[in-house]
């Protein structure tokens, strides 16, 4: 299964249509949104072509094909408008032999990781900068954020084919780290 990992929207139909086109171009198989979809919260500048409206239009002809969790600035009402669930604090799931904890990480996140071992991964956004970590008995990866990255970080995403990670330039398609599981 080739999956795209994409997080931290926002609100931002411009940064929503470049994913979705990324999404097409790779041909993935699943879009995985880890939260922080149609808002921007109280702490963040408006992003860039802020429309929420115009975001959950684009994703809900894609349902078929995303998956997502709740993020902090995510709210239950959203799911009166997407499609899709995103409710979960955060989503397990065993794909190409890995074991994977996707969440948002504003609850679970490497610093309050959740109980994981035997290689098992943790995703999540919220920080809005790409990330890779090996511990001794688990992995941490975030994608970035796709519309408000921070401490000049591209706009970016991950791409998982197999076992191989590769995280993505959004506005480019440079690959600017990748990394293969054992």
């Amino acid at each position: 299964m080739k999956l795209m990992i994409a997080s931290d929207i926002h609100g931002s139909a411009k940064y929503c249509d470049l994913m979705l086109q990324k999404f097409h171009m790779h041909e993935a198989d699943k879009l995985l949104i880890l939260g922080d979809i149609l808002y921007h919260g109280p702490r963040n500048p408006l992003p860039e072509d802020y429309a929420p409206k115009k975001v959950f239009e684009m994703l809900n002809p894609e349902k078929k094909n995303i998956m997502a969790v709740q993020g902090n600035c995510d709210a239950h009402i959203d799911n009166v408008v997407l499609e899709f669930p995103i409710v979960p604090d955060y989503i397990l799931m065993e794909i190409n032999g890995l074991t994977i904890y996707a969440t948002h990480g504003h609850i679970f996140n490497e610093k309050n990781p959740l109980p994981l071992h035997n290689n098992e991964i943790m995703l999540n956004g919220h920080f809005h900068t790409p990330a890779f970590s090996q511990y001794e008995d688990w992995l941490y990866m975030n994608p970035g954020s796709v519309s408000m990255p921070k401490d000049g970080t591209p706009h970016s995403y991950i791409i998982m084919e197999g076992k191989t990670f590769k995280w993505y330039n959004l506005l480019n398609d440079e690959v600017f780290g990748e990394v293969t599981i054992m």
